[in-house]
C-alpha cells in the first residue's frame, strides 16, 4: 500500500507539472477617434432621435492571449489626425494612431496575430492595412461584399488581404479564435450582412461582450432600436435577441463601442482589464 501511495503521489506530481497553465488574458481599450453627429436621426428607423445632435466615441480593443494578440476593429484612418473631415451627418476627428498606442505598451505591429473586424464600415476599418502581417478575421458575408460590391475606398483598406499578400479567414458563423473558449467572434448579422461581436472571457472581470455596431447608444440597447441604414431589419432584431440572451446567460459586461459611458467600464489606457 505504501508503494502504491508513493506511485500515485508521483503520478499526480507529474500530471501537475505537465498540466499547461492558463494563458495570460488582458484587454485594452484603444482610442480610435470621435464622431460628432449633427443629426442622430438615422440611428433609429422609428424616429426616436430626429434632429438631435450627439457626440459618440470610436473605440478599438486589444486582446492579449498568452503570447498572441488580437486587435478588434481599427477605427478611423490616421489621415484624419489634425484634419477633421465632415461627411453626411458626421464630423470625424482623430488625435492618435493605433500604432502609437501599441508602442506605449510595448507591442509592435508584427506581434498582432489577428485583426478582427466587426464590420466593413469606415470607422471600424480605417487603420487595418497598418497590420499587413496579421491574419484578417471578418464575417464571410462582409468579406464577399468588400471584394465585390463595396466602394474602392473600402477595398483599399484591405489591400494586403485582397492582393493575396496577407492571410484572410472569413468567418461564416461563430469563431473560437484561440480554441479554448476565451475569445469568440459571434455572428450578429443585420447592421451589415456579416456583422460580428466579440466575447472575451477575462480571469477577474469575467465575460466582456464588445458590441461592434449591434447598438450605438444605451437607448438603442434599452429600446431595441434599429438604424435606418442597417442592411437588414429582421436580422438586426434577431441579433438583438441573441446578444441580450448571451448577456443574461453569461452575466456579461456589455461594451457598446460607440457609447463613452460603456467604454469607461474598462480601465483608461494604458491600463488593461484582466
Amino acid at each position: 500500500m505504501h508503494r502504491l501511495a508513493l506511485a500515485a503521489g508521483a503520478a499526480l506530481m507529474l500530471m501537475g507539472q505537465a498540466a499547461p497553465s492558463d494563458p495570460e488574458m488582458r484587454l485594452w481599450r484603444l482610442d480610435c477617434g470621435t464622431l460628432e453627429v449633427s443629426d442622430f436621426g438615422p440611428f433609429s428607423d422609428t424616429r426616436d432621435y430626429d434632429g438631435q445632435p450627439r457626440d459618440i466615441v470610436d473605440s478599438c480593443y486589444l486582446v492579449k492571449h498568452g503570447a498572441d494578440y488580437l486587435l478588434w476593429d481599427t477605427g478611423l484612418p490616421a489621415s484624419l489626425i489634425g484634419k477633421p473631415a465632415t461627411e453626411w451627418v458626421f464630423t470625424y476627428r482623430m488625435t492618435t494612431t493605433l500604432r502609437d498606442q501599441l508602442r506605449t505598451i510595448g507591442v509592435k505591429p508584427d506581434q498582432i496575430r489577428y485583426v478582427g473586424i466587426s464590420h466593413y464600415h469606415d470607422d471600424h476599418t480605417g487603420q487595418a492595412r497598418d497590420f499587413p502581417g496579421a491574419t484578417l478575421l471578418i464575417g464571410a458575408q462582409d468579406w464577399e461584399a468588400i471584394r465585390t460590391v463595396r466602394p474602392q475606398s473600402e477595398r483599399d483598406r484591405f489591400q494586403p488581404w485582397i492582393g493575396g499578400g496577407a492571410k484572410v479567414e472569413p468567418v461564416d458563423k461563430d469563431r473560437d479564435v484561440f480554441g479554448d473558449g476565451s475569445v469568440t467572434i459571434l455572428a450578429m448579422p443585420g447592421h451589415t450582412p456579416g456583422h460580428r461581436a466579440l466575447l472575451v472571457k477575462l480571469p477577474r472581470m469575467g465575460n466582456v461582450l464588445l458590441s461592434g455596431d449591434q447598438f450605438h447608444a444605451q437607448e438603442s440597447y434599452d429600446k431595441g432600436l434599429v438604424p435606418a441604414f442597417n442592411f437588414d431589419r429582421t436580422d438586426t432584431l434577431a441579433s438583438h435577441d441573441r446578444f441580450k440572451g448571451i448577456v443574461r446567460s453569461l452575466k456579461a459586461t456589455v461594451i457598446i463601442q460607440h457609447e463613452a459611458a460603456d467604454v469607461k467600464k474598462l480601465p483608461a489606457f494604458p491600463k488593461s482589464a484582466e
